[in-house]
């Protein structure tokens, strides 16, 4: 009989590095970094966060709701004794539902279930704060000067959410409840078995693999993927750095919690999605021939990728077209030949 295979060791994560920041110096750290870092009890002053220290939450919601607009929020309900896990089934559909209901409705719901083993997970994601909420972002949110910030919060029970990327850079604050951040660098993709890019549980692609019990057998490159992850376990008013394109697997630990995210680009607002581009590349390009594929990445390098000055060097300056830098006028003027393209 054949010797059992030892079973794979998941190596020791080791921990996202961490500052004790005055908010008054979180600017200056962030210009600094390129890698994700914990900023310990940068939000310790928000009122959102002192009212979530009474433990089991009902202070924190009391406090939403006296901010929440009457209207009706979106809301992701998982199965009934089926976890954390908010991910696929097992027809690549979703196992959980959406809908929308009254956010004190909702939060009546997570009281009456709060002590059941089997209670449902429920998780209202990436709410924008200041179109459902009036003064919640006034009175809780970090000081991002120069940036013109995307501000969500995120709300519920005990969740697990698989490892995903996002195209801003992100400032994760945690104000209600522990977060558990595990982190993975951008090059890590090819290790971490992503899913489909349009099908996907919030718009992003996720990781396979489940965290809380990989598979090595069916993902053996998942163990390379962790030889060089991080991991950050955050209290009430603590912030993550998530860099642009870092992946993240973001668990929610306590009965009720709540995460502030401060999103923002780099770029221009003017310039496109790279996603977009990557998706219309499937569409126009992945299903030519080899050699078709090779000219074309030949074309992609020497206009995108290399940065393009050798491509416009020879063309005066001012008359190059979209090969000159882009501004608000000429990225509109190419959005809408894209558009009219697209659509016949």
């Amino acid at each position: 009989m054949a010797m059992a295979e030892a079973a794979v060791k998941p190596p020791a994560l080791r921990s996202v590095e961490e500052f004790d920041l005055d908010p008054t110096h979180l600017d200056a750290r962030l210009k600094a970094s390129s890698t994700p870092f914990v900023a310990r009890g940068l939000a310790k002053s928000w009122p959102l966060v002192k009212a979530g220290l009474d433990g089991g939450g009902a202070d924190a919601r009391a406090y939403l709701l006296q901010h929440a607009r009457d209207r009706r929020f979106e809301v992701n309900i998982g199965t009934p004794g089926e976890g954390a896990r908010l991910f696929y089934d097992r027809e690549m559909g979703m196992n959980f539902q959406m809908g929308r209901a009254a956010l004190s409705d909702i939060f009546s719901g997570i009281e009456a279930n709060l002590d059941k083993p089997d209670a449902p997970a429920v998780y209202l994601s990436s709410i924008e704060m200041r179109a459902y909420f009036d003064g919640l972002y006034e009175a809780n949110h970090a000081d991002l000067p120069g940036r013109e910030t995307r501000d969500s919060i995120w709300i519920g029970t005990r969740t697990r959410i698989a490892p995903h990327n996002d195209i801003p850079d992100n400032l994760a604050v945690c104000a209600v409840g522990r977060r558990r951040f595990t982190l993975f660098a951008p090059e890590a993709f090819v290790d971490l078995y992503l899913g489909p890019l349009e099908n996907t549980p919030a718009g992003r692609a996720v990781s396979m693999v489940d965290l809380a019990d990989p598979d090595f057998a069916k993902y053996p490159r998942f163990t390379e993927a962790l030889e060089s992850a991080q991991v950050a376990e955050l209290e009430p008013g603590d912030a993550l750095f998530i860099p642009s394109l870092w992946y993240h697997h973001v668990e929610a630990l306590d009965p009720f919690n709540v995460l502030i995210n401060h999103w923002w680009r780099e770029t221009p607002r003017f310039l496109g999605d790279p996603e977009q581009a990557l998706l219309h590349a499937i569409l126009a390009i992945r299903d030519l021939s080899p050699e078709a594929r090779e000219r074309w990445k030949a074309l992609f390098d020497h206009y995108v990728f290399s940065g393009g000055a050798s491509a416009a060097a020879h063309l005066p300056e001012g008359k190059r077209g979209i090969l000159d830098p882009l501004d608000a006028d000429s990225a509109g003027r190419l959005r809408a030949f894209l558009l009219r393209a697209l659509s016949q």
